[in-house]
């Protein structure tokens, strides 16, 4: 376990495997408060939900039927969630002992690097990818998550961390409080597989319209039919930005509170998943059971399925070229 601190009060404590962000603790009226649904301990963050704060990776999100392909050659992933590839697989990037260096960075209160190689043919990639992250914290309540890749072979990369956030803190009550922006004109909509259809939808008179707060309830519940194809929250939106400058995305707050999370990235799109999985069944912080919609995943990152939609961002890494994302994560309180 690692932790990087900040003048503020504010903890960022995360484990070599998988990366994951196991808490991050913001001061509340005289205390401090972690604002990451998981677990107590280090043992129960290895061996339960396997992507509570992890870094993910080859490929965020889905592949459909786990196939690409890349100057004309086919490549075969695994299958693990449904008809698609999911997360980089089962060996994802997610379940990696990633080596932690602390470094020094300019700006920043304490920073760790984390690095890996993946190799050849690992979970069916083609390549090997050599990834370093850095993990930053400053003084502005910033907490910088900075992706490098490199290869030596033509390959599919997009990379994600997959932090679930609830203001409330541990076991107070579910996210239905919460209110959440997103600064985008358009949306991926799914089909019956989860996977985009590869339309840029406008989020003009749809539920997905987050360029002013929503509150979190009121859009899981909504009688769209994107939100009922996937019972809830589950969606990408095309990130308004110009470039490849580092945007604002995304706010998640309480209204009646000071705390929030701004997110800013350099990524094309964000991700945005409600927990509807959890069924109460695993036990969390404090001993309260995990629920559905207990936190929220906002996980910029490039599209789903994009290297099968000529439309989406490029997610093909070439050799000589170099794979360069930020998240920025941005705490209010």
């Amino acid at each position: 376990m690692y932790c990087l601190e900040n003048s503020n009060g504010i903890e960022v404590h995360f484990l070599s495997q998988g990366g994951k962000l196991c808490s991050i603790k913001i001061p509340s009226e005289n205390k401090k408060i972690d604002i990451l649904i998981g677990y107590d301990t280090e043992k129960e963050f290895l061996n339960g939900d396997p992507f509570f704060g992890a870094l993910i990776g080859r490929y965020a999100n889905r592949i459909a039927n786990g196939v690409f392909y890349i100057d004309g050659k086919k490549y075969q992933l695994p299958v693990n969630h449904a008809t698609n590839h999911l997360h980089g697989g089962d060996s994802g990037f997610h379940k990696k002992d990633w080596k932690v260096e602390k470094v020094d960075t300019p700006g920043y209160n304490s920073s760790y690097k984390l690095s890996l190689q993946s190799v050849d043919r690992e979970e069916g990639y083609p390549g090997n990818l050599f990834v370093s992250v850095l993990y930053a914290l400053n003084d502005n309540n910033e907490f910088l998550i900075d992706f490098n890749a490199i290869t030596d072979q033509p390959t599919v990369v997009n990379l994600t961390s997959h932090p679930y956030f609830n203001l409330n803190g541990p076991g107070k009550e579910n996210i239905n409080n919460h209110s959440l922006q997103i600064i985008a004109d358009h949306y991926t909509p799914l089909n019956k597989n989860f996977i985009p259809t590869g339309e840029l939808k406008n989020v003009s008179r749809t539920a997905f319209d987050l360029r002013k707060p929503v509150n979190i309830k009121s859009l899981v519940l909504s009688d769209d039919p994107d939100i009922m194809l996937r019972n809830g929250l589950d969606h990408n939106w095309m990130i308004r930005r110009k470039d490849h400058d580092l945007v604002k995305a995304a706010v998640l707050s309480v209204p009646g509170s000071k705390r929030k999370v701004e997110v800013f990235t350099t990524q094309p799109g964000i991700q945005v998943y409600a927990g509807m999985h959890f069924d109460g069944s695993e036990t969390g912080k404090d001993g309260f059971p995990i629920e559905s919609c207990y936190g929220l995943a906002l996980e910029p990152q490039n599209f789903p399925d994009a290297p099968n939609k000529i439309n989406f961002p490029n997610a093909i890494l070439y050799q000589g070229e170099e794979y360069h994302e930020q998240i920025v994560y941005r705490f209010g309180f």
